[in-house]
């Protein structure tokens, strides 16, 4: 396939990039950026657009396959200011409109939509076990994947196929959470943060990239599927599987009340839980490389 990532250039783009290159497939990145962006795979081809014009769009999707519409600001960059919540909204929201008019502009009935969200679309849900069934959130992480998701519908609606992709906490040492994760473990400084009960939705670099490659190749595919490592584990667990893994103590809790003052509202992001499975995702048949936490943590860390 001929596949077309807008937002390739961050840390699932990167993967998928090359988990797609390796089994056949051919690339085109989208970005904002202009100029050489590095990090990115041998053989994939990446070209500026500004995320928001269809025109600029249509011929760009000549001869594409499909699009795996990955673009939006980071969650985790900054406190959540009104302007950084609009942000977020807008460019994720703006962007999937732009893809799915351009997609249906260009006549191609046969080309497949897969469109990115996250686990935040369930909002906190404590113990409660959540699958593509589970209802929506009514918090602000919610309402953005809501309205994310929502900006697309147009194509299902048009009968082309479009798969939703809900990822939760995707581990890698290139980027994203871990990173932030592990610094506190090696300062002897690690633990749980607030009481350590919330569960913490997880999936491997390399199991994110093969899952979203596996849903654009199965023709069945359609929906909605949660991209999260069927061996669930809460903040505690986490916590003490690093500490094992890198020698360190994983005992000192960081109170919940400290990270609310210093995160304000963004603080749900590592106080607000959910215990989501894959459901969709095993029935369709995928077959996880890291399937529990402490293999994929000793996988990544190996070089540690």
């Amino acid at each position: 396939m001929k596949v077309l990532i807008p937002g390739g250039s961050g840390l699932v783009g990167r993967a998928l990039s090359q988990e797609l290159l390796s089994n056949g497939h051919s690339v085109l990145i989208l970005s904002r950026r202009r100029g050489a962006i590095p990090g990115l795979p041998a053989g994939a081809q990446v070209t500026a657009w500004n995320g928001t014009s269809v025109e600029d769009l249509r011929p760009l999707l000549e001869g594409i396959d499909a699009v795996v519409n990955l673009a939006g600001e980071s969650i985790g960059a900054g406190r959540w200011t009104a302007a950084r919540k609009r942000a977020i909204l807008e460019s994720r929201t703006e962007t999937s409109r732009a893809v799915a008019d351009a997609l249906l502009g260009a006549g191609n009935r046969n080309a497949v939509l897969v469109q990115a969200s996250a686990v935040g679309i369930y909002g906190p849900r404590e113990d409660e076990e959540v699958s593509e069934d589970g209802s929506a959130g009514d918090d602000f992480l919610a309402k953005v994947c809501r309205e994310w998701e929502a900006a697309s519908e147009s194509v299902e609606a048009a009968g082309l196929r479009r798969v939703v992709v809900r990822t939760g906490v995707v581990l890698s040492t290139d980027g994203g959470a871990l990173p932030k994760m592990l610094l506190p473990f090696r300062l002897f400084a690690g633990g749980p943060l607030g009481n350590g009960r919330q569960f913490v939705p997880w999936i491997h670099i390399a199991d994110e990239a093969a899952a979203i490659r596996f849903l654009l190749e199965d023709q069945q595919a359609r929906g909605p599927f949660n991209l999260v490592a069927p061996g669930t584990v809460t903040n505690r667990q986490l916590g003490q599987a690093i500490g094992k893994i890198l020698g360190r103590p994983s005992m000192l809790p960081t109170p919940a009340l400290a990270l609310r003052a210093t995160l304000g509202e963004m603080s749900t992001l590592l106080l607000g839980g959910q215990r989501v499975i894959p459901k969709r995702l095993l029935e369709a048949g995928y077959k996880f490389k890291f399937p529990e936490l402490r293999p994929a943590l000793r996988d990544l860390l190996a070089s540690s």
